[in-house]
This record gives C-alpha cells, structure tokens and sequence, in this order.
C-alpha cells in the first residue's frame, strides 16, 4: 500500500477540478455538503427507499468506488486506499449514480446517451458537494 503523498500520486490519477461548476450540480449537491458519512447514508436511504451499507475496500488503483444493488439493499464501496478527501469524493459520485442512474448500465447503454455522460454528471455531483472541502485541502 502506498506511503507518502508521492506513492498517492503515482498510484492513483486524481483529476483537475473543473473550472465551473454548472448550476444542476450546485443544486443537487448543496444539500449534501457537510454530512457525515451516517447522514449522507440516512439521507440517501430516504431519496433511494433502499437499505444502504457503505464499505472501504481496498480495490484496484483504476477502481475508486462502485456500488451494487439488490432489490431492497444497497452497497456503496469506496477503495480504502484512497485518501480521505477522494475517499469522500468517490463516495458522492457513486451515490450519484445510485440516486440519477437507478436504471443501471444495462438500459443506459441501450439508450442514445452515451455512458460516459453519466460519468461526467457524478463527477460534477461529487464535485459541487465536496468543493468546501477541497478548497480547504488545495488551500
């Protein structure tokens, strides 16, 4: 497992924040700002009406999150080896999709919109929640 700040670098490819972040974004992630990992997993289970468990894992450095769904139950994984602040990030943008995208890759990819759009939308999800926290990290 990676050490230093360095060895983070190295293993995983944290992205540029965007230079704006577009209104819907701002919307939808004001409400979450803030919440600690209980309340955002409360909060989600009232919007989702699905029990939700929220593990650290460690995953591959390429997979930073995913979530599975079953019937009732939810599980959102966020790779353990992350630092805090990516854990956290990583954390919204599959929440993202558990809320914006409960239909699943299956019927989006029969869709004309393409996959990665629905990438985009959680990055910027995760984005517009945790800026308060990256400005004060990046500070």
């Amino acid at each position: 497992m990676p050490r230093s700040a360095s060895d983070l670098k190295d293993t995983f490819d944290f992205p540029e924040p965007p230079e704006t972040l577009p209104r819907w974004a701002l919307e939808e992630g004001a409400p979450w700002q803030g919440l600690d990992a209980f309340d955002v997993l409360v909060r989600a289970e009232e919007i989702s009406g699905k029990t939700l468990e929220l593990r650290h894992e460690p995953l591959p450095s390429h997979l930073w999150g995913l979530h599975v769904v079953k019937g009732g139950r939810g599980r959102l994984i966020v790779n353990r080896n992350l630092p805090p602040f990516w854990r956290r990030f990583a954390l919204f943008h599959e929440l993202y999709h558990l809320i914006a995208h409960r239909r699943g890759e299956a019927f989006w990819s029969r869709t004309a919109t393409p996959l990665s759009s629905f990438e985009v939308q959680a990055d910027l999800f995760a984005w517009a929640v945790t800026w308060p926290e990256y400005t004060e990290i990046d500070g």
